[in-house]
């Protein structure tokens, strides 16, 4: 079971440490996305411990559909088949039942879906999704929910969340089950909970308050960062985490820009993940300290300064601004590496830097001088 330790606090915001299978994680926290047991744009396992991940994401369905989670699990699980050895979150598919809403139909029981792939019929319900990431041995498995979209009508939002309800209680007696079976790879596996309800606050806060009295191990807000405006997003940040444990991780799935984090961070929010970093940084869209920088601009072409003179990793202490534009302009696919490494960097070094802000009880002042920092260089 993961346990969860409550470090400091300020307003909100909280500054925790969680324990799993596979170690401790510092929070708040990004998750670096590795869909299909890998980043983006080139980058292996050493890559994460350089830029300094403590968690990494990959996709249930994805892998589910190649290589297969029964071949991942004859390989030993996702840590050795990635050769990863930090913790990993594994979604449970229910993101896809929004994003392949062309491709899928929803029932009581599950989700049958056509693969995006080659067409092939999939069923996938809570207790598949359970059986799937109990093959790939993720530490953190995520609860099967329908992700409805933002825009729907309230009825329907309030169907979905009692669907995802109904299906949580099958993912909790399923890796019940699968946890106590012998051939189990990871019989510590631990189960976060996952919130739901649009932008409706009523219904994410009466959704919020049922699901903590399952005393899962998380609890995910789901749902959000698909077409709402950033201040509906922070709305219902805070129609619903005041009705979660305070003693258990926040995890907000699939956010965000960085100035999303610090804002929900302050907010209560432990655990972010997001493919802003590794999908900007194909493109030659690299974060700073003073804002965004797109490197295809032509100011850059003899810009011998690297992307981030404050900047500590390894790709601003050799490469410049001009130098990386050329990769990109003449589609090196060194080019996607070195940025994307820099932007996870970035990424996870502001989740440092938020953490060491909340130890030193200054996060709002540290927040507001962020903020302003990212505003001055977006060009």
């Amino acid at each position: 079971m993961s346990m969860y330790e409550l470090v400091k606090t300020e307003g909100a915001a909280k500054r925790g440490r969680l324990v799993t299978a596979r170690g401790v994680v510092e929070t708040p926290v990004f998750m670096n996305v590795a869909t299909q047991a890998a980043i983006k744009g080139g980058l292996s396992a050493e890559d994460l411990d350089a830029a300094g991940c403590q968690v990494a994401l990959c996709n249930t369905y994805h892998l589910h559909l190649r290589p297969g989670d029964e071949v991942v699990a004859r390989l030993g699980g996702l840590h050795r088949f990635m050769a990863y050895d930090g913790p990993i979150l594994t979604d449970s598919g229910g993101f896809q039942v929004f994003s392949l809403a062309p491709l899928r139909k929803i029932t009581d029981s599950g989700v049958h879906f056509s693969s995006h792939i080659d067409g092939r019929k999939i069923f996938m319900g809570p207790r598949e999704s359970m059986r799937i990431q109990s093959n790939l041995a993720s530490d953190i498995a995520m609860a099967f929910d329908e992700c409805p979209p933002s825009t729907a009508q309230p009825a329907y939002i309030q169907e979905a969340v009692d669907r995802t309800t109904r299906w949580l209680y099958d993912c909790i007696d399923e890796m019940d089950r699968l946890n106590s079976a012998r051939s189990t790879l990871n019989p510590r596996q631990v189960l976060f909970g996952i919130v739901q309800g649009g932008i409706c606050h009523d219904i994410r806060a009466a959704h919020a308050r049922q699901l903590a009295r399952l005393d899962m191990a998380g609890y995910a807000i789901g749902g959000l960062a698909v077409g709402e405006t950033h201040e509906e997003m922070y709305g219902v940040l805070e129609a619903t985490v005041p009705h979660l444990p305070r003693d258990r991780p926040t995890y907000l799935m699939g956010v965000g820009t960085p100035e999303n984090l610090l804002e929900a961070v302050a907010r209560g929010i432990d655990f972010f993940d997001c493919v802003l970093p590794a999908r900007n940084g194909r493109h030659g869209h690299v974060f700073t300290s003073r804002g965004r920088l797109n490197l295809f601009n032509a100011q850059y072409e003899q810009d011998d300064a690297p992307i981030d003179a404050d900047c500590a990793c390894s790709v601003c202490a050799k490469f410049s601004r001009a130098y990386l534009r050329h990769l990109h302009k003449a589609k090196e696919i060194l080019a996607m590496r070195l940025c994307v490494m820099h932007n996870l960097f970035f990424y996870n070094n502001l989740m440092a830097e938020i953490r060491q802000a909340l130890e030193n009880g200054d996060f709002a002042e540290y927040k507001a001088r962020k903020l302003e920092n990212f505003g001055q260089g977006r060009h």
